[in-house]
């Protein structure tokens, strides 16, 4: 009995008989479409997160075997934070707040995966985790929270495996994160007038001395390269470009 493995990164429900998995399992001689089958019913429930796969197969009877690991805890969160991508600035930049039920619920699924040595220290992994993608928990940033985990006030919870969320709370998170979102465009608009000005005011000065207003000023990096984008390595003579 000869047993060979192909390991891929899947969008959940979404496998194809595309790269990578195709042409991996091709040469193995076994029912590709069965196999993305198989796969796409298991990962069913991480749709729109990228999920590790392993297709075990032997090669004398062609039987296969789909094992599906879980996201990484950053998609987890995402998940559960209903948003699609953290923020550009999570120490600035709130983009979305959820409750230490959902942070328990991570953990949990995320168990074999982490260091803690139990779950409350697992609970605080996933806390920072949570900080570097702009999520708040309970309305805090993640230093507070596991100051608060670290005190107690959250052990009934994490005690019982407590997971679940009721409506009300639900709302009110998604209330909480409309508001959080548009906290963040509100600065970035100030944040854009606010450089727009500034390079209005010095037109005609070397860029350098720009560039260092615009610093001084907080502005991004992000946007003072789109506001003063990197010269294109060639100037104007009579007409033609010439390399500098």
């Amino acid at each position: 009995m000869t047993k060979q493995s192909v390991d891929a990164l899947i969008n959940g429900g979404q496998a194809s008989a595309a790269p990578p998995l195709g042409p991996a399992l091709g040469p193995l001689g076994v029912n590709i479409g069965l196999v993305i089958a198989e796969i796409n019913k298991k990962t069913a429930s991480f749709k729109g997160m990228q999920v590790p796969v392993k297709v075990t197969v032997d090669t004398s009877t062609k039987e296969f075997l789909v094992s599906v690991g879980t996201p990484p805890a950053s998609a987890l969160l995402l998940k559960e934070a209903g948003i699609e991508k953290g923020s550009g600035k999570p120490h600035t930049d709130k983009v979305a707040d959820i409750l230490i039920e959902q942070i328990i619920k991570v953990a949990k699924m995320k168990e074999d995966n982490l260091l803690g040595k139990d779950l409350k220290a697992k609970v605080k992994e996933v806390i920072g985790t949570a900080n570097s993608l702009g999520i708040l928990v309970e309305g805090k940033p993640a230093k507070e929270v596991i100051n608060l985990v670290d005190q107690g006030m959250f052990d009934t919870e994490i005690k019982s495996e407590k997971t679940e969320l009721s409506a009300e709370e639900l709302k009110r998170l998604q209330e909480e994160k409309k508001r959080l979102q548009e906290d963040v465009e509100r600065r970035k608009a100030e944040e854009q007038k606010k450089a727009t000005d500034i390079v209005e005011s010095m037109k005609g000065k070397e860029k350098s001395a720009i560039k260092a207003k615009l610093h001084e000023a907080g502005i991004s990096e992000e946007l003072i390269k789109k506001l003063l984008p990197a010269d294109t390595g060639a100037t104007e003579v009579k007409g033609k470009a010439v390399k500098k």
